[in-house]
């Protein structure tokens, strides 16, 4: 089938966005291809389209659980078979997809990238037909990105199974260093990369430096029309400043990453809808939920690396219209940033003290837990061991990438069943053992497919239908499950750990000090980033984004902050480099008056450089001693 009807049948597009054509047909050429597409420019069409249009299955590499659940779900829908092993499965629901994927007509099957640890998983990929391999959120695998993940460096492994197999690389924010890393660790044997501009010009990007930064927000949500995100740290801040819009008259509901689907879909809908104006949400909230007319995207406070602001921001104005990306900023922010980045890597003796007690918690003895999922109740553990939950975490950070074990924060899985028997031993039962009759056949009405693969149930509606309580209902499905008729998954949201390797003895673990050590730099750095953009009012915007990812413009953008300040004083965003330049070379070795100044320099009128002095002894970048001479403040 042609990729324009593949396209047209299962999305209702009449036509690709920009590169997505370019994209799939390298992929259908078998090229090893690397995808540089900004937030929304439709990176998962670019693998999903080439997937349904060659023969066999692609398999599909995200680290993003949330989002790898979504997209199951969505093809699904569009009645693309698709089969995603996140973590919460059980051993048996696993190896029972796997086998769809190897005998059934799967199309695409996504894994985190914690699987490839698994000899199972790269067993039973040897044997199904795979037709090209995606890596999703590409920029992890390299050491210089900002969301490095240890984890995905098994990816060169698959390479190794899989070696006539082509590879699509898949990211929206990227440096030259990353990109360059990217096609290094995935062992590149073409060289082919499409990127599109990281350039958005519909979007203002607007620093203010601001007291009462909830205040501006409700300013903010106020004067501008249109649907808005309000980006928080952490959970607890998502409903707090969700009731503080509420309460000012703004429209406005909360969501992050602990919430379970029915909660979130709700939530979704009514922002989607329009029925609340604003979501105030953690970075979980965007991530495959495409809403071209945001008009407005709000962080409170500065985010880690440049990287993540950029996909944050991005997700206002996909429909090319005008709109606004605001960072409200304060003068305690640039400590916060510094001081997260100390908090960010823990000492070797902490990750040791973590691993130990985890395990203690857990009740797993050296040499076992090998490949083992558990729970885990952060804030019991927390308070068990007398331990700090942010350390923990980034604990928990290290001993992946020393493939101790991989941790996901809690997703709502719901309850699954599968019947485990044929239909004429089912029969057998049923007639043996008449108190489960009903509840089978309810099941078996209820639902199709349960004897070929896991099935998600809703235990209330079946309780309804069989007229009995949920916990008789949940005592039959255990007994049931005990009996191996059936295999019955209660649903799950908490947090959970599995052990890639048996529980290792306390003088045995090994932590890379040199890596820790390189981490850290890589995040001082990003930091650094981060505050030359919050911090420095010299600099368009839009061209700081673009240099920082390689990409360097001439021209202005005109619509941020910096170019509307520079416009107030008359003088072009050009005339203002020229002055800043010419200003610090003059004032590289001395001090001048502004009469001084003046008669020296010939690049603008007389007029033009008092307003751009004036300006710039705002914004401090001129400084003035008690005679009136200048001096020039690099920044």
């Amino acid at each position: 089938m042609d990729t324009h009807q593949i396209l047209k049948q299962y999305w209702g597009f009449d036509q690709y966005r920009p590169l997505q054509e370019e994209i799939i047909q390298s992929v259908l050429q078998g090229n090893d291809t690397l995808a540089l597409l900004p937030t929304g420019g439709g990176k998962s069409i670019c693998y999903q389209v080439p997937a349904v249009a060659l023969p066999g299955i692609c398999v599909v590499v995200s680290p993003l659980i949330a989002l790898m659940k979504d997209q199951v779900g969505n093809l699904r829908k569009r009645g693309i078979k698709a089969i995603g092993i996140v973590s919460g499965m059980t051993k048996r629901e696993i190896d029972s997809s796997l086998d769809s994927c190897i005998y059934g007509d799967v199309k695409l099957l996504y894994l985190s990238p914690e699987r490839l640890n698994s000899e199972l998983v790269k067993e039973r990929i040897k044997h199904m037909n795979v037709s090209f391999l995606a890596v999703d959120e590409a920029h992890c695998i390299s050491q210089w990105g900002y969301d490095f993940r240890p984890s995905y460096l098994r990816i060169a492994e698959l390479r190794e199974i899989l070696p006539k197999i082509p590879v699509l690389a898949l990211t929206a924010t990227a440096t030259k260093e990353v990109v360059i890393d990217i096609k290094q660790k995935l062992a590149f044997k073409t060289d082919v990369v499409f990127q599109k501009s990281f350039e958005r010009k519909n979007l203002a990007y607007v620093v203010l430096n601001v007291e009462d930064k909830l205040n501006k927000m409700v300013e903010i949500a106020s004067k501008i029309k249109g649907t808005g995100i309000v980006y928080v740290r952490n959970r607890r801040e998502t409903q707090e400043v969700a009731k503080f819009l509420m309460r000012s008259k703004v429209t406005a509901d909360y969501y992050h990453a602990g919430l379970d689907p029915t909660t979130r879909s709700k939530k979704q809908d009514k922002w989607m809808n329009g029925t609340i104006q604003v979501m105030v949400a953690t970075n979980a909230f965007g991530m495959g939920i495409d809403k071209p007319d945001v008009r407005f995207v709000v962080h409170l406070e500065p985010p880690d690396s440049l990287e993540a602001y950029y996909q944050e921001a991005g997700r206002a104005g996909r429909d090319e219209q005008k709109s606004y990306a605001v960072m409200l900023v304060d003068n305690g922010d640039p400590e916060v940033l510094d001081r997260k980045n100390e908090q960010a890597y823990p000492a070797v003796e902490e990750i040791n003290t973590t691993y130990k007690a985890l395990c203690n918690y857990l009740q797993v003895a050296v040499g076992a837990g090998d490949e083992q999922t558990f729970e885990v109740d952060l804030g019991n553990f927390c308070t068990t061991f007398k331990l700090n939950v942010i350390t923990v975490l980034k604990c928990f950070h290290f001993l992946e990438r020393d493939e101790l074990l991989s941790f996901s924060e809690s997703v709502w899985l719901p309850s699954r069943i599968k019947v485990l028997v044929n239909n004429q031993d089912l029969y057998a039962f049923q007639v043996k053992f008449e108190q489960y009759d009903a509840i089978l056949k309810t099941i078996l009405r209820s639902y199709g497919g349960v004897f070929d693969a896991f099935i998600k149930i809703d235990e209330n509606l079946l309780a309804k239908r069989m007229g009995i309580t949920k916990n008789e209902l949940l005592s039959a499905l255990q007994r049931l499950d005990q009996l191996q008729i059936i295999s019955y998954v209660p649903q799950n949201d908490k947090p959970t750990v599995t052990f890639l390797q048996p529980r290792v003895a306390e003088n045995s673990i090994q932590i890379n000090k040199s890596y820790l050590a390189e981490r850290k730099r890589t995040y001082a750095n990003q930091i650094k980033f981060v505050k030359q953009y919050a911090f420095t009012s010299i600099t368009c915007r839009s061209n700081l984004l673009l240099s920082y990812f390689g990409e360097i413009k001439s021209d202005h953008c005109e619509v941020c902050d910096v170019c509307l300040e520079f416009a107030k004083t008359q003088v072009s965003t050009t005339e203002m480099t020229l002055i800043k330049k010419e200003l610090e070379d003059i004032l590289a070795s001395r001090r001048l008056t502004v009469k001084e100044i003046s008669a020296v320099t010939t690049s603008i009128t007389k007029h033009k450089m008092l307003k751009a002095i004036q300006y710039l002894m705002d914004e401090g970048t001129l400084q003035n001693d008690e005679e009136g001479r200048l001096s020039y403040i690099s920044k």
